[in-house]
């Protein structure tokens, strides 16, 4: 009986997969995962865009400043706490063998995109960054999984039920902890993997978030719900992992973490007010954006001495019936309905309201009067 928990725990085997073989291709796993997360990312942004205001081109160019940003930043900052991984001046700039560090990649791209949100009204600008915040979880979700595949962010030993038992392939980090004597990743080692817990709680984050943001709640709440569950969750994830290097016993990601906490309150009850004020009185943040289905059809020829009616604004343009004489011809005025209220206009004479089609002389239907 003592055996039976190890056989029902850390069952989910583990191997790493650095590169996939595509007949004489050969692709880094961990490119390709945060390229797919990027390309998510960025198309549900831009779909979501769209609905307040931001062009999709708009989004996309805006992305991929941020993107960029965000690359050498997380580069950076992960260089700059695995020092004892670089051996050569190549290895600094190696982001296709894995080693991005969300925290210095988050507020990278944050300061590259700051001077784009400041020039949306307020609240167009909660509004977008609701639906952005929901395609940075996506997309750092499916980055999670190239973390997997060249295997780094490991934390302790153990048996815990979603713990995994490592069978083979290379990783980056060869051993359980920064001291000389941890021990090192062999086969059927069992410990906590923190990309997969990452992948896991990222995932149900985003299903959450993006629910909140399909209920079109006030702007910014979606944004402030982000900043607390993301803090909350990345601060006691990395409380498991062991090859981090650590300033004041925290890693980078939980110093991050602590600071998104305040803002994240700040947000939720400052912010979200102030949206729910300006909707109530009446305020108009981004209002979709629409694809016209071509160019607009070329203006309407007159013939020479053809008088041209009123243009008529309105969406409903009743005509009140003049009288009509033995032989069957109207007279007098045709009233005429628009955005300025009804007003009086004599009734051209019949040869020239039917000159055009050679009909002897009777009234226009409504449809004609609507013609411009």
């Amino acid at each position: 009986m003592g055996c039976m928990p190890s056989a029902l725990v850390a069952v989910i085997p583990y191997t790493t997969h650095p590169t996939i073989e595509l007949g004489p291709i050969t692709l880094r796993t961990f490119g390709l995962m945060v390229a797919i997360g990027v390309l998510l990312g960025a198309w549900f942004a831009a779909v979501h865009g769209e609905k307040y205001g931001l062009p999709r081109d708009d989004t996309y160019r805006l992305g991929t400043r941020m993107v960029l940003a965000g690359v050498v930043g997380a580069r950076i900052t992960w260089v700059l706490t695995n020092l004892d991984q670089i051996d050569e001046p190549l290895d600094v700039i190696a982001v296709w063998e894995g080693g991005l560090q969300f925290a210095g990649g988050f507020i990278a791209a944050i300061a590259m995109g700051l001077p784009t949100f400041l020039r949306w009204n307020r609240l167009q600008r909660w509004q977008l960054l609701d639906g952005f915040a929901v395609a940075t979880v996506i997309g750092a979700a499916i980055g999670r999984i190239g973390c997997l595949s060249v295997g780094e962010h490991f934390g302790r030993r153990s048996d815990f039920l979603l713990a995994t038992r490592y069978d083979g392939g290379g990783v980056r980090e060869p051993t359980l902890g920064l001291d000389p004597d941890a021990p090192t990743v062999s086969a059927g080692t069992s410990f906590h993997n923190l990309s997969l817990y990452e992948f896991i709680s990222l995932v149900v984050m985003f299903f959450f978030l993006w629910w909140l943001l399909r209920r079109r709640l006030t702007p910014s709440i979606v944004g402030g719900i982000f900043l607390l569950a993301y803090a909350v969750s990345r601060f006691s994830l990395d409380i498991l992992r062991v090859n981090d290097e650590r300033v004041a016993g925290l890693t980078g990601a939980q110093l991050m973490s602590v600071a998104m906490v305040p803002i994240g309150i700040y947000v939720l009850t400052r912010v979200r007010p102030a949206m729910a004020a300006s909707l109530a009185a009446g305020e108009v943040g981004g209002t979709p954006v629409t694809h016209g289905s071509g160019p607009p059809p070329p203006p309407t020829k007159r013939r020479a001495g053809e008088r041209r009616l009123p243009s008529l604004r309105s969406r409903s343009t009743p005509t009140a019936a003049a009288p009509s004489t033995e032989d069957g011809s109207e007279d007098g005025p045709i009233l005429v309905t628009d955005d300025d209220g009804p007003t009086n206009e004599e009734d051209p004479e019949p040869s020239a309201r039917d000159a055009t089609d050679g009909a002897p002389p009777s009234r226009r239907s409504n449809a004609e009067d609507r013609t411009d």
